[in-house]
């Protein structure tokens, strides 16, 4: 007996011409309704990274002076280049070329609290083929233009060796620098560095905790109460505890991306926004919720922005909302969201069944 089958006949008449040719277009309009919600801008909107230079997008940071804008860079292989990406638009609004560095694999930036960017050049695709790696810091500019500098640079070891990491966290109220390593085998770590980086000698990062993510970006909320750590399929979200180990409290859902890489907190850290790699790669949010929220978001009332309704944990993955669109289809644009998915589903089952009818 063959293993296929003829394809059915295709069907005739004017009904069935137009379900053929209505069908593909319906298709197609499935997924822009889908991607209305959260559409408010602030920053907090999924968007689409344009700038065909940006193909390999490592890192993702909110910008502090800047509202709506995002820095970027590129991980191995490009000139080490921060861009500036205003999320309304997606176009680039500035370029900053870090002169008189290695630029070997950028594979983070976090703010710190003095309002400079740190850049993490500490990725290994060898796994621990480098003695050393670096971070690169320099002020968060005043105006968006393109413009080169030379930051300062700090060399960094590990007290266990060389490993291969991909996120770099500054703590927001001590200035503490940390790096995540990235393990395949659950036998990744959080190192901390000194308490003060120095630009003489190496700074030694110690290991202070255990991860058992394959960890590709991490962030510290802008009040300082939570660190997230993500990686390609999950993120989980930690309370920090400057006295202490930092304490696991929730799992918190990932969008489908096609190589996920970086995560930021919104500048107001009820919001995360993740990045992935590729050519005209999507930064796509996820709300928080509950313990989930930072201290400081938990305590103010809701900005009513559209974004602070959506539960983050792993369970919201079945109210079909960020694997797809970054929010969970609620809210002010959410509710017109829902009736234009149904209108479709109903438009697209009548077509069905006057293709069936006319067979």
């Amino acid at each position: 007996m063959p293993l296929t089958r003829p394809f059915p006949a295709v069907p005739r008449g004017p009904a069935a011409r137009a379900a053929l040719f209505l069908l593909p277009a319906l298709l197609l309009l499935l997924p822009a309704c889908t991607a209305r919600a959260d559409d408010t801008g602030g920053g907090t909107a999924p968007f689409t990274i344009e700038d065909e230079r940006i193909t390999e997008s490592s890192g993702l940071q909110a910008s502090e002076r800047h509202p709506g804008v995002y820095w970027t860079h590129n991980d191995s292989g490009y000139a080490p280049r921060v861009y500036a990406v205003d999320s309304a638009t997606g176009q680039t609004v500035a370029t900053v070329t870090l002169e008189g560095v290695e630029g070997r694999d950028l594979e983070s930036i976090h703010l710190g609290p003095d309002g400079d960017l740190y850049v993490g050049d500490i990725g290994d695709n060898f796994d621990g083929a480098w003695p050393h790696v670096w971070i690169y810091r320099f002020p968060e500019p005043e105006r968006l233009a393109d413009v080169a500098l030379t930051p300062v640079v700090y060399t960094v070891r590990y007290e266990d060796g060389p490993r291969d990491a991909e996120a770099l966290m500054v703590h927001p109220g001590t200035g503490r620098v940390y790096i995540a390593s990235k393990k395949g085998d659950a036998t990744g770590a959080l190192y901390a560095g000194p308490e003060q980086l120095t630009a003489e000698g190496v700074n030694v990062f110690r290991r202070v905790a255990d991860t058992e993510l394959q960890v590709t970006g991490g962030a510290f909320s802008p009040d300082g109460t939570r660190l997230v750590l993500r990686g390609y399929f999950a993120a989980e979200m930690y309370r920090w505890d400057p006295d202490g180990p930092p304490e696991e409290i929730g799992t918190v859902t990932v969008p489908l991306q096609r190589q996920g890489e970086s995560v930021t907190f919104t500048r107001d850290g009820r919001t995360l926004m993740f990045g992935s790699e590729g050519l005209r790669s999507q930064v796509r949010p996820v709300a928080l919720d509950d313990e989930l929220l930072p201290d400081s978001a938990r305590e103010e009332p809701e900005g009513g922005d559209g974004t602070d309704r959506a539960d983050g944990r792993e369970e919201r993955d079945g109210n079909g909302g960020d694997a797809e669109g970054g929010t969970d289809g609620t809210g002010a644009d959410g509710e017109r969201e829902v009736p234009l998915l149904l209108i479709g589903l109903v438009l697209a089952g009548a077509l069905l069944f006057a293709l069936r009818k006319r067979k």
